[in-house]
This record gives C-alpha cells, sequence and structure tokens, in this order.
C-alpha cells in the first residue's frame, strides 16, 4: 500500500506529487526503530510536529503550532501522497510522531504508516467476540504502545513498532445492562498518568454512559463512574423518581480533555432519547426532571474517579441536543484577568465557557441558529426555554438546529495567536409534529426535516463562525453552499482548513475568514484535520469516503436542498482513502521549527 500506487496515479495525475522527499524513504524497519516512546513531558508539550492526541494537546485546542504553511503560501498546497483504506463505519483522526501515522480505521483495524508517503509499516486487525465493526473516532498513545477501543468494548494496547498486543481488556457492564449490544466505544482513549480513561456510549442501556480508567500498563479497571445519577446518590433525584432500569443516555462521545496541575478530566455527557417520562415534572417533593448529568460538563478527579464539579448546560432535552462534544481548556482574558476556562459548543451553536477548577458560569456566545433558548441570565447561564417549542402533539412546531446539531463530533479549534474559537457549522431544522421518524419517546415528538430560515436566505447550509472568546461575541463568519463535514484546525501560519461537502478542503485565513485555497476531493471528507511535519515539510491531512451517521444525515439533507433549488446533484464516488496536501516544491521548507 504505496505512496506510488496505480490508484494514486489515476486520482493525482502521476507520483511526482509536493513533498515527495528527494531521497528514498527509509525501510519501514529504521523508520519504526528510530521512534521513541511517547512520554508524559511528549503529551504535555508535544514537538510542533507531532500529533499526538486526538485534539493534539491535553487541552484539546486542535491548533497546531506549526507555520511553514502560512496565509501567503497555502495557495500552493498540492496533493503529496494517498493511501486507499477499506470502507465502513468510522470518523478517525490519525495521530503522528516521528514520522510515523496511526489510524483506527474499519473494520477494527489499527494502521501505521509511514506519514511522508504513505507506505504501511504495520497493520493490526483485531477479531470481534460478537457484533460488527462500528464508528470509531481515535487512538492513544503512550510510552511504547498504542492504545485501541473496539467494537466489542475491549480496550487494547499494541506495540507501537510492531502492531503486536501487548494487553486486552474487557470492558464489563454494570447492573442494571445486561445486553452489551447497546453500549459503544467511539472517543479514543485519553492517557492522564498512569491511567487510560474511556468513555463509553450508551443509546438505550439500562443505567445508561459511563467513563472507566485503566492501569495504564496491564489493562485492568482502577475506577468508574457513572454519567446518570443513580438513586439516593448526588443527583439521583433529578430523574422524575425513575427507577435506575428506566435511566438511559448519558453518552460519551467525545475524548476528554486534562488539566494536570488540577489533576482533573474533563467530559461531556449526552442527553437521553427516553423523553417521554421526563417531558412534565412530578410533583413529589425535592424531585425535578433535570436529568443530571445529562448535557453537563463534569470535572473527574483523575486518581479516584470522584465527581469534583458539573455544571449542566440544559436542562432536560427534549429535542436531542447534546452539549457532549470536546471540553477545551483556555487561558482567557477575563474582566481583566487570566482564568483558565473550560469551554463547549453543544449542538445548538452556543458557546459556553466555565471556571476550569470551580465549574463557575463565565459566559455565553451564541451563534444564532438555535430557536429553543429564548434567554440565558449572564450571571449563572440558566436558560429560558420557548413553551412554543417542546413538543406537544397538537401542535406541531419547527425546531433549530436539527437533532444532527448545528455542530456534532467534528471538533472546534482554539487559536491562542488570535483568542478565537473556530467552530464548523450546519443551518438546518427539524418539525416536531404526528408525522416522521420517532426517535424521541415525547408525545408529539416525532421528527421530520425542515429548512433554516438563513439558508433559505442565502442558499448555503454551512458556515465557519469565528467568536471571539476573551469579547465575549461573534468574530467572523464565512457562509458556505455546503455543509462543514470536518473539524476546524487554526494553525501559527495564520489558516484555518476545515472540510466541507462540495467536496474540497478549505483554507481560510484566520484573522477574517477570507478563503485562501480550496481543493477538491474525491470523496467526502470525514474525519478531523490534521497537520503535522516530516523533517522540513509541513502536511496537512485528512480521511475522505468513510461513513458515519453525522455525515450520512448532513449529506442526505444537502443533496435535498440542492434538489430544492434546482441544483444538481453532487455524487462523490472516490474510495475511502487519507489524502494528504503539501507545499509545491521548494516552496515553505525552511528550517525545521
Amino acid at each position: 500500500m504505496g505512496a506510488c500506487s496505480a490508484l494514486l496515479a489515476l486520482a493525482f495525475g502521476s507520483c511526482a506529487l509536493a513533498g515527495a522527499p528527494d531521497t528514498p524513504a527509509a525501510t519501514p524497519e529504521a523508520l519504526v526503530a528510530k521512534m521513541r516512546p511517547v512520554s508524559q513531558a511528549m503529551l504535555q508539550n508535544p514537538a510542533p510536529g507531532d500529533w499526538l492526541q486526538w485534539g493534539r494537546t491535553y487541552d484539546g485546542q486542535n491548533f497546531s503550532p506549526l507555520k511553514r504553511i502560512t496565509r501567503e503560501n497555502v495557495k500552493t498546497l498540492a496533493p503529496a501522497w494517498r493511501t486507499p483504506i477499506q470502507g465502513g463505519l468510522s470518523m478517525p483522526t490519525p495521530l503522528v510522531h516521528d514520522g510515523v501515522m496511526f489510524l483506527n480505521t474499519a473494520p477494527d483495524t489499527v494502521l501505521a504508516l509511514d506519514a511522508a508517503t504513505g507506505t504501511e509499516l504495520w497493520r493490526h486487525a483485531h477479531v470481534l467476540s460478537g457484533g460488527s465493526s462500528s464508528m470509531k473516532m481515535g487512538l492513544a498513545l503512550s510510552g511504547g504502545q498504542v492504545f485501541v477501543p473496539t467494537s466489542d468494548l475491549h480496550v487494547i494496547a499494541l506495540d507501537a513498532r510492531t502492531g503486536q498486543k501487548a494487553w486486552d481488556h474487557t470492558i464489563e457492564l454494570s447492573s442494571p445492562a445486561t445486553s452489551r449490544a447497546v453500549f459503544n466505544l467511539r472517543s479514543a482513549p485519553l492517557v492522564a498518568g498512569d491511567k487510560l480513561i474511556q468513555g463509553v456510549t450508551s443509546s438505550a442501556g439500562p443505567g445508561g454512559g459511563f467513563i472507566v480508567a485503566l492501569d495504564i500498563n496491564t489493562g485492568k479497571e482502577l475506577w468508574r463512574f457513572h454519567t446518570l445519577a443513580r438513586p439516593g446518590a448526588p443527583g439521583g433525584n433529578t430523574w422524575n423518581d425513575l427507577p435506575l432500569e428506566k435511566r438511559t443516555g448519558g453518552s460519551v462521545w467525545d475524548q476528554g480533555t486534562y488539566d494536570k496541575d488540577l489533576n482533573l478530566v474533563y467530559y461531556g455527557a449526552g442527553a437521553t432519547y427516553d423523553t417521554g417520562p421526563l417531558l412534565k415534572a412530578s410533583s413529589a417533593p425535592g424531585v425535578t426532571n433535570d436529568a443530571l448529568y445529562t448535557n453537563s460538563t463534569m470535572a473527574i478527579d483523575a486518581n479516584t474517579g470522584q465527581l469534583k464539579w458539573h455544571y449542566q448546560h440544559l436542562r432536560n432535552d427534549q429535542w436531542d441536543l447534546d452539549w457532549a462534544f470536546e471540553r477545551t481548556l483556555a487561558t482567557v482574558r477575563i474582566g481583566g484577568q487570566n482564568r483558565k476556562v473550560v469551554m463547549n459548543v453543544g449542538k445548538m451553536g452556543i458557546l459556553e465557557g466555565l471556571d476550569a477548577a470551580t465549574g463557575a458560569y463565565l459566559f455565553s456566545i451564541d451563534a444564532g441558529i438555535q430557536n429553543i433558548i429564548s434567554a440565558i441570565d449572564p450571571k449563572t447561564g440558566e436558560k429560558t426555554i420557548d413553551p412554543q417549542r417542546l413538543p406537544d402533539p397538537a401542535r406541531p412546531t419547527v425546531y433549530c438546529p436539527s437533532p444532527s446539531g448545528a455542530r456534532a463530533w467534528p471538533p472546534t479549534s482554539f487559536s491562542p495567536a488570535t483568542g478565537q474559537l473556530y467552530l464548523p457549522l450546519t443551518e438546518w431544522c427539524t418539525k416536531f409534529g404526528t408525522e416522521g421518524s420517532p426517535l424521541l419517546s415525547a408525545p408529539g415528538a416525532r421528527l421530520s426535516n425542515a429548512d433554516h430560515p438563513d439558508a433559505l436566505a442565502d442558499g448555503k447550509m454551512g458556515r465557519l463562525q469565528a467568536m471571539d472568546v476573551s469579547g465575549k461575541k461573534l468574530a467572523w463568519r464565512h457562509d458556505l453552499e455546503a455543509p462543514i463535514s470536518t473539524s476546524a484546525l487554526s494553525t501559527a501560519g495564520g489558516v484555518v482548513f476545515a472540510g466541507d461537502l462540495d467536496p474540497a478542503l478549505k483554507a481560510f485565513d484566520d484573522r477574517d475568514g477570507k478563503l485562501l485555497w480550496s481543493a477538491p476531493l474525491d470523496a467526502n471528507p470525514s474525519s478531523s484535520v490534521i497537520t503535522y511535519s516530516v523533517g522540513a515539510t509541513q502536511y496537512v491531512a485528512v480521511v475522505t469516503g468513510m461513513a458515519n451517521y453525522h455525515i450520512g444525515a448532513m449529506a442526505g439533507r444537502y443533496q435535498e436542498f440542492r434538489k430544492s433549488r434546482g441544483l444538481p446533484a453532487t455524487t462523490p464516488t472516490g474510495a475511502p482513502s487519507i489524502q494528504v496536501f503539501a507545499l509545491g516544491s521548494g516552496v515553505g521548507a525552511e528550517s525545521p521549527d
């Protein structure tokens, strides 16, 4: 599976690609032999050219300090290499260390590739104990090992140089859950000291989702935190007196972030689909229908698994509009003081900031897509809900955004250079009524498609939105015909990258959103965008052609929207692959950072 293949030549026109090395590449054996173990110091402060975690760093900023690719030269980016991969359900983000790329792809296969050429170094295929391969977002690196979540609820450790298995841990269920089929490992594991922390999703599993910490050397489980409050425990009275077996949801979809100084890991939990029993509040004293810890930021002691604080962004979610995604850590100037802040954006497209040590509410910035929350208290963050947007069989209503989210799993990017957060958004809505899909159990909550007024006005469903975090306000926006299907990626070169359903990979000026470069893709981009360097060459990589729930829903709706405007369908037919770009020969090849 080398870079200079017939498929590559067909796709890019030749094998003499931008960024290709002038001298023969090292042998696979030599390349992996020189790869260093990933130390705690590396994870805390990675080399500029490495991409060691799902969000690159413990703070989850999805920002790269590389600056060989700049606003001025990004227009010369050209294909560097491309490697085909097997198709399937996934949204995998590659990791890169010392010139080696690691990718978790379908079906439950890990690839190690030469990051400069795409040549395969090794592969490991996990044999499932039951079920089929499911969507996964990524891997973790530490020491000399690669840590892998699997579709049958195992976490395995592989030797980073050979792909050989070092240990294999089976995650067991907690009572009252009995069926493993309704639980999944979607997110990349998080390394926190001597622990490997893994989130678990639960669509309909009794008792809901949870987070486990494993001994990084053996895989033995050390602690477990349940994301749905148990009866009799703190927060247990927020479920309308439902017994534990009737409490579902609280999925942990994304990798957490980690503050070593505070010794806290930060995670989000999703909503429940069984919304009917929570629609109306119980009359029992002291009982609410808030449904903790759904839609909450949770700060958990990395050593013990104890909850140190939580903040619920949206109580009693009747719309499947989770606040379940990445928790970004940053130092932000607020009220004349530098504050360590944990930020996240839920599906509604509202950015919220909390004090990272205490969970105290600091601010909200609304991108302006949603129509459910009519007001946010500036001191507490408490939301006022428009009662017209609640499900009612006698009153159909349109709510925005769609339950697939103004944003979903593709992560945001925070640039410490600009103080702005870059947010990929989709403008679409849903109709609550008596017809359509019965995703949610509340009466009158069947769902059918509806267009967003802004998309109807300008014919554009996509948007890249910049938010001024310190100023607590919106900055620039760039509207796009097609929705964005990847992360945003900001760099020290002043460039923000994102891929959309044109399909294309695009580069924008981080100061004003001006489009600087666009490269057509032959399949929909379906991963985070990353950038890394090998030697003097900086690369930009994206996985294309993989299937997942979000891209499936978004691509279908986008084609319907195009058809409604008299536009032809876009039908990308390219095979799944990793596509990598670099500057043209001799451009930007300065000395290493």
